[in-house]
């Protein structure tokens, strides 16, 4: 199962930058656990939604032929996401070549800058994947197709 931490796509411009939004209920699971009577969500999930708006954004560069994994990520927080809040993950593409690419990304709740990242994305092919893997566009498949129809979609408007 993949787990998709981005709602929807408020802006897109191709090979530059990505804007989404995470409206966080606390009908999800990882409130009831995180923590108790104080529910944040935790920060690796607040990184997996930036990284996935970076990720369609170097995906989309490349027409989604290569595969998008991440590779390395340094981050910076300023305080917790709160059940209740709306989170605005936008991405800028720094770099991007044949062998990966460089998102700078930034997570506001309303105007406050929550958290800030460098991310780093390698591009991966069929032949380096491990054996057994089933699809080799696995990356840019199932659930994360219906975030890239959302992406095509803003970028045309």
């Amino acid at each position: 199962m993949r787990w998709t931490w981005i709602d929807r796509f408020t802006a897109f411009e191709s090979r530059k930058s990505a804007t989404a939004v995470k409206n966080l209920s606390l009908a999800e699971d990882h409130f009831a656990d995180h923590f108790p009577g104080f529910p944040v969500m935790p920060a690796p999930l607040i990184l997996e939604g930036l990284a996935q708006t970076g990720g369609i954004l170097v995906g989309e560069a490349n027409k989604f032929e290569k595969n998008v994994v991440l590779a390395k990520m340094s981050a910076k927080f300023h305080r917790e996401a709160m059940a209740g809040e709306q989170l605005t993950y936008t991405t800028t593409m720094v770099d991007l070549n044949d062998t990966g690419a460089r998102v700078s990304g930034q997570v506001h709740s309303n105007a406050e800058l929550m958290a800030e990242a460098d991310i780093m994305f390698a591009h991966v092919t069929a032949e380096q994947l491990p054996p057994g893997v089933p699809d080799p566009k696995f990356v840019f498949s199932g659930e994360l197709s219906q975030l890239l129809k959302m992406a095509e979609a803003v970028a045309k408007s």
